[in-house]
């Protein structure tokens, strides 16, 4: 707490007392977002004390802060994941920063593979439930009560009004859109064809290595939670599985990424 105390400090004085409403994760090949923004504030991870940093191609490492389709947001350009070494509490730091900061939605974005033979490469699909695969639990140890309960309910982890309004949006402008279940691995491999095999009998849609240790944490602190995939590969039918390279997933992700961010951006004006 002491640590999250003096992070929120370092920001408030930073951005002069800007209270965001809303809080964005942008994954993989999806920071363009920003560029709709009317930026206040733009601080480096690295400059941030206690805060982790972006090991990872495509993420810049930005905690951005502004005005967007009329809300105050802080968006995180560039995320963190367990594989690039960080524990579950490190990788999930950022979002009770920004609940401290006075957020109350969370949006997070990914890419994903699908493991849905009806899922296609460059769907979205609207995040309606995950199955969590990882070692670690963010919320294990020590328990902090201004924070959250010892024991949330996580029976309806997503929003389903904006899950609901997101697919009306998708709709109206044509998008192929699914609602789905997410399954989240550790990785950094991607999955064997057993793996495959078994993700999608266990009821997998789509699957991907981040995104569920945020919401547990999210949802821990009370926040309403959206979450969108970009669909960047698939994996069924498995007889016609193909090699992935992270610069396809990249290539797919930015293709589709103004989807994405239209239904973001209409979604941000119906919260309320």
């Amino acid at each position: 707490m002491q640590q999250l105390k003096e992070t929120v400090g370092f920001i408030q004085d930073k951005t002069e007392g800007f209270q965001p409403e809303l809080g964005i994760i942008l994954g993989t090949g999806l920071g363009n977002l920003v560029n709709d923004i009317e930026v206040a504030y733009a601080l480096s991870y690295e400059d941030l004390p206690h805060f982790p940093i972006s090991t990872v191609e495509s993420h810049t490492g930005r905690l951005i802060f502004g005005t967007l389709r009329g809300k105050k947001v802080v968006v995180m350009q560039g995320r963190f994941h367990y594989y690039e070494g960080y524990n579950m509490k490190e990788v999930t730091y950022p979002v009770r920063v920004m609940k401290l900061l006075g957020i109350q939605t969370l949006f997070v974005s990914n890419v994903s593979g699908s493991t849905n033979v009806s899922i296609e490469k460059g769907d979205l699909v609207i995040i309606d439930d995950h199955i969590n695969m990882h070692y670690e639990n963010p919320l294990r140890g020590q328990q902090y009560k201004e924070m959250g309960p010892r024991f949330p309910d996580m029976s309806e982890p997503y929003s389903k009004r904006l899950g609901d309004e997101a697919m009306n949006i998708a709709e109206k402008h044509g998008f192929r859109a699914h609602k789905g279940v997410y399954v989240s691995l550790p990785g950094p491999n991607l999955e064997t064809r057993a793996e495959y095999l078994h993700l999608n009998k266990i009821g997998g849609d789509i699957v991907g290595m981040s995104t569920v240790p945020e919401v547990i944490v999210g949802v821990h602190c009370g926040l309403e939670i959206f979450a969108i995939s970009v669909v960047t590969d698939k994996a069924m039918p498995i007889e016609e599985l193909e090699v992935v390279t992270v610069e396809e997933v990249i290539a797919v992700a930015m293709e589709a990424e103004p989807k994405m961010t239209t239904v973001i951006k209409e979604l941000i004006e119906v919260i309320g």
